[in-house]
């Protein structure tokens, strides 16, 4: 760290000798922004020096010169922060898939905590949290005027402890209460299933699990359905999931790309901007692909579906995005601490910002609110009454079918099995049965003509 600032102030001393060479006047106008920076840090001492002299109560100065770091920060934007040693250790583990909480990810928006996503399978995401909720008190305190760290400090708390969070949601005319039992939070990176003859993969976080869990699940999958010329397609879900690494989310999007760019950063600087391309090799070999995302989709999440929705490799359905396209750099401090600062931004291949704005999906499909119990009740009347109705098969004396043999009809059977299993699928989870659906759709539309 000395080395660094002896650099810094050579530097600025050898930039001071050229102006005083080129144009002497300039030399004074430069001074002047140094001279107002060191004013104002003398006038931080001197502040920092009469709170510990003259509060009314004796302060910790660690705590001070730490809340005072973390509001230099947290001025700039909602993702840069100041991480005690506690914190920065917990964000390692984090990284690595476990550790203690509700399982949400929240940013700070008009003073309050809003939920970017709860993570699925979470105790926040079995009470109900949903992303776009806003947390105005925890266990009867306001958040309101709180830093964003101070705020989720409020909410942990030991392992099956209770948590009572107040929330505002849109569209509900009153703040409710909700209560949550905390729990060790166990975050599987990637969760795969076949649906008819479609792999699912669903993607909740972007750790280092990520990649290995993906390739994981695509060859289970694959095999489970006999090879890959026997899969329809592919369905990557990314609804509610926060983000992560970025590297993370390179390597996904490079799984489903032979070539191109995936992700560019820029900076302040241009000379530190950087590319990403793909490597040759799609792991998916051509095979249709959906992307789902969400409001809860966000950062890393919102790289993948960009790159894939650029490049015409996949059709992104939902709802828009979370609109959070910068890049945090995580710096280690002396202390063990670390600074979380937003050092770019990221664009998608073809040169768009989706920062506070999004992904917009190529097809806009919304999550129907879950059903009553008379809805429920409904529908298992009515399916009840078709399935009593008479067909041409329950007809005495019906000639039977002479253009299928026995092995033709059982085939015939099964895919109508698999049919039925997704239509149920539609009261379960309508947005990815509308992917599935779309998988299908463009499976048939590539086989050959009869």
């Amino acid at each position: 760290m000395r080395k660094f600032v002896i650099a810094a102030l050579c530097g600025s001393v050898a930039g001071a000798l050229v102006a005083t060479q080129l144009a002497g006047p300039l030399l004074a106008e430069e001074a002047k922004p140094e001279t107002t920076v060191y004013e104002q840090l003398d006038l931080f001492g001197d502040i920092f020096s009469r709170i510990r002299a003259q509060y009314v109560e004796e302060v910790d100065s660690q705590k001070l010169i730490e809340a005072a770091i973390n509001g230099m920060l947290t001025s700039l934007d909602p993702h840069s922060s100041y991480m005690p040693p506690e914190d920065f250790s917990d964000m390692q583990v984090q990284t690595r898939g476990e550790f203690g909480g509700l399982g949400i990810e929240v940013t700070q928006e008009d003073g309050f905590v809003k939920v970017v996503a709860p993570m699925d399978g979470t105790p926040a995401d079995k009470a109900g949290i949903e992303a776009g909720d806003f947390i105005t008190h925890v266990n009867g305190e306001s958040v309101q005027g709180l830093m964003l760290d101070e705020a989720v400090d409020m909410m942990r708390g030991e392992v099956g402890s209770e948590i009572i969070v107040t929330v505002v949601r849109e569209g509900v005319d009153e703040p409710f209460d909700v209560s949550i039992i905390r729990d060790t939070i166990k975050v599987t990176a990637v969760r795969s299933r076949v649906v008819g003859k479609t792999v699912v993969l669903k993607i909740n976080t972007f750790n280092d699990q990520t990649t290995p869990g993906l390739k994981e699940g695509m060859e289970k999958s694959i095999k489970e359905l006999g090879g890959m010329e026997n899969v329809d397609g592919f369905v990557v879900d990314l609804r509610n999931n926060p983000g992560g690494l970025l590297t993370e989310a390179i390597s996904v999007a490079d799984a489903f790309l032979d070539k191109g760019e995936i992700v560019s950063t820029r900076g302040r600087d241009a000379a530190d901007g950087e590319r990403f391309n793909a490597t040759a090799g799609d792991d998916a070999k051509g095979k249709p692909i959906v992307v789902l995302i969400n409001g809860g989709s966000a950062s890393a999440s919102e790289i993948v579906s960009g790159a894939l929705q650029d490049h015409r490799r996949a059709i992104v359905v939902g709802t828009k995005s979370f609109g959070k396209g910068s890049v945090q750099t995580v710096v280690p401090l002396r202390g063990e601490g670390a600074m979380r600062l937003t050092t770019a931004r990221y664009y998608t291949p073809s040169g768009r910002s989706i920062q506070s704005l999004g992904v917009m999906p190529d097809i806009v499909v919304n999550q129907p609110p879950p059903k009553t119990p008379e809805e429920l009740e409904a529908e298992a009347k009515l399916a009840e009454e078709e399935s009593r109705m008479r067909t041409e098969a329950d007809l005495r004396g019906a000639i039977s079918n002479d253009s299928m043999t026995e092995d033709e009809k059982r085939l015939l059977e099964e895919e109508r099995t698999k049919v039925e299993e997704t239509a149920k699928l539609r009261d379960e989870d309508y947005q990815l049965a509308y992917a599935v659906d779309i998988i299908k759709g463009l499976a048939i539309g590539a086989m050959p003509a009869p």
